[in-house]
């Protein structure tokens, strides 16, 4: 394993303007990945993007890059990023890439890398791609100077696709649902695909301006859309984050259900119809609620760590098919090769069809736990293996006497701690939560300020 200097869990990210999220930088990583993937002759490099404003920029200086490197360019425009994946392999490109920050507010952005299998680049590859960056830019002979194209027709072959992955003979006939695009990827296509599947579609937040995208809205902020599946009386709705790769829902009361909800209907619909392949992969940020309904069916459960290029890892080694995070970003292997919001969601709303039952009352069968997460920002990453950091999970530990669990880990794309606190006792576990996040903010800012003195 390397020492990464610019790729964190998920590709690139930062606030835009800030190294290395300028354009400069865009111009000189767009030729490194073109350098590289160019090496053995002539290739394409597809590159697709979310709605923020500064998608333009980023995307002009990469295609620029690659163009210095001699590799040609396949435009999509704003397109979800697991739509890039699939684009990327039946395109024949030898690379994808989506410039997106995901569920970050517009200011932030970032670059995700997709390999010509439409799985993501591996350290091996991002470690070749540093070292590229280290060496001067130097643009190939005139002749050999890449070219760019658009890619007219990516939206429709995406929206077949995703309605390929339903069975044929289903349809979603007969449901009301409402859809929230959060200004961001999925704007134009997601509402065709449960549309032109059947379904009753209301949009809102589809209006995307370059500055809305995640904003009091999607996945990370679906109040709005509990309040008009409510008032449209609708089945249910369905909330996708700025770059489509993350789905949640609310049922017909308004009520959230969440990733791991979501992974377990989709779960008891493959055991009803025989289809389950091995176990299923959840993440440590699991609810222990779907940990225990899968050990009460004998159903093998793992956590991997954060992040769906981990879960990943897991299912391929065990040549499982399903896995997923609470935060939405779940896998169906047998029909895609990345955490797609569009492809999961169909899975859950043929799981309705074919059950006769509610969104809620599938959701039944997993009875979670309490538990809270505490984001602590930072100005810097910061030591969480402190004496005094330790001592403090290890007293919350105690007071959860066996029956919860107690995760700090540093965020792999922004700078914050995430806080979380899970067990039987919802006042326990809130107490604990807020003391720890109050430890972890102590030691960050004792931190900073002896890094001052120092300087």
């Amino acid at each position: 394993m390397y020492n990464k200097q610019y790729f964190g869990t998920d590709g690139i990210r930062g606030k835009v303007g800030t190294a290395p999220i300028t354009p400069d930088f865009m111009l000189k990583l767009g030729w490194a990945v073109g350098k590289l993937l160019a090496a053995q002759g002539r290739c394409k490099i597809l590159i697709g993007k979310d709605t923020r404003i500064s998608g333009y920029m980023l995307e002009s200086a990469l295609e620029a890059g690659l163009a210095a490197a001699g590799a040609d360019v396949l435009l999509v425009g704003p397109m979800p990023t697991p739509a890039i994946a699939f684009l990327t392999r039946t395109l024949h490109a030898q690379a994808g890439i989506v410039v997106s920050a995901s569920h970050n507010p517009f200011a932030d952005n970032g670059i995700k890398f997709f390999g010509s299998d439409g799985n993501k680049f591996d350290d091996q590859l991002e470690a070749d791609i540093e070292h590229n960056l280290t060496l001067p830019l130097q643009t190939v002979a005139p002749v050999r100077l890449g070219k760019a194209r658009r890619i007219a027709d990516a939206q429709a072959r995406y929206i077949e696709f995703c309605k390929r992955s339903v069975a044929p003979g289903m349809d979603l006939m007969g449901l009301k649902i409402v859809v929230d695009c959060a200004h961001g990827a999925t704007y134009q296509v997601a509402p065709h695909v449960f549309a032109e599947l059947g379904a009753e579609v209301t949009v809102i937040h589809n209006q995307p301006d370059g500055f809305n995208i995640n904003d009091a809205c999607g996945s990370t902020s679906p109040s709005t859309l509990q309040k008009v599946v409510v008032r449209e009386q609708a089945h249910l709705g369905i909330a996708f984050d700025g770059d489509g790769d993350r789905v949640i829902m609310v049922n017909a009361q308004g009520e959230i259900v969440d990733g791991d909800e979501l992974l377990f209907i989709i779960t008891q619909d493959r055991i009803a119809r025989h289809a389950l392949q091995g176990g299923i992969v959840g993440t440590v940020m699991t609810n222990m609620g779907l940990e225990l309904a899968m050990a009460a069916q004998n159903i093998p459960f793992i956590r991997a760590k954060v992040g769906d290029r981990h879960v990943l890892q897991e299912l391929k080694s065990r040549e499982w098919e399903l896995g997923g995070e609470s935060s939405g970003h779940i896998i169906c292997l047998e029909a895609t090769t990345t955490g797609d919001g569009i492809i999961a969601a169909l899975q859950v709303l043929c799981a309705i069809k074919r059950s006769g039952r509610t969104l809620a009352e599938l959701a039944k069968g997993v009875e979670k736990f309490p538990q809270v997460l505490q984001n602590v920002h930072t100005k810097s990453i910061i030591n969480l293996q402190t004496p005094v950091i330790l001592q403090a999970v290890q007293e919350a530990q105690a007071l959860l006497n066996n029956q919860g669990r107690v995760l700090l880990r540093c965020s792999g794309t922004e700078p914050v701690v995430r806080v979380m606190v899970e067990g039987a006792d919802g006042a326990l576990v809130a107490k604990l939560a807020q003391q720890l996040a109050d430890v972890v903010e102590q030691t960050a800012v004792a931190s900073e300020l002896m890094a001052s003195v120092m300087t």
